[in-house]
């Protein structure tokens, strides 16, 4: 896909001002971190609440990143779920997405189905994880279930996004996923 100036301009004002939910949305890989981290002991100054959050923020990109990578760039869907589960943020939209993108590529699909459901809980407005979720009901020959989903990301980002067109091409058997 073809980012338009406006779009990346967009794209790169959202992440500067501090609304990583549009940059996810339109396909970046830095989710919004959690509001409130894990605990993480006894904190009593307002310095401490803000470097703590800090980095637990950091600290929930970083193993983001790594399954991320595991998952998309080395195929290993299965250690990459275990290094998702085990930072413990499930309800998290990107995280359950991404639990839900690997289960499928290992063939879970009752797995996957759980995890998108989980995503649209959090984030009922998370584009990608409704392309996902229509490339599995696509991949299991219900297409008509996948051109509902086609149709949410379409009101969600239009039919120039990523997850638009990419949906659409499984959905056309012109693309496999």
């Amino acid at each position: 896909m073809r980012k338009t100036p406006l779009l990346t301009a967009v794209i790169l004002a959202a992440a500067i001002s501090g609304a990583p939910q549009l940059a996810a949305a339109m396909g970046s890989s830095n989710p919004e971190p959690p509001q409130s981290g894990k605990p993480s002991g006894k904190t009593g100054a307002k310095d401490k609440k803000k470097n703590d959050k800090s980095s637990s923020a950091k600290e929930f990109l970083d193993r983001y990143h790594a399954a991320y990578a595991l998952i998309y760039d080395k195929d290993d869907y299965q250690n990459g779920i275990t290094a998702l589960r085990a930072m413990g943020y499930d309800d998290n939209a990107d995280v359950a997405t991404l639990l839900g993108y690997a289960s499928r590529k290992l063939g879970r699909y009752d797995d996957a189905k759980y995890w998108y459901d989980k995503a649209l809980v959090a984030d009922p407005q998370h584009a990608l994880t409704s392309s996902y979720y229509g490339m599995l009901h696509a991949e299991q020959g219900n297409l008509l279930k996948a051109n509902d989903e086609l149709e949410k990301v379409r009101l969600i980002c239009g039919t120039e996004c990523k997850e638009y067109v990419e949906l659409k091409e499984v959905i056309d058997g012109t693309r496999t996923y």
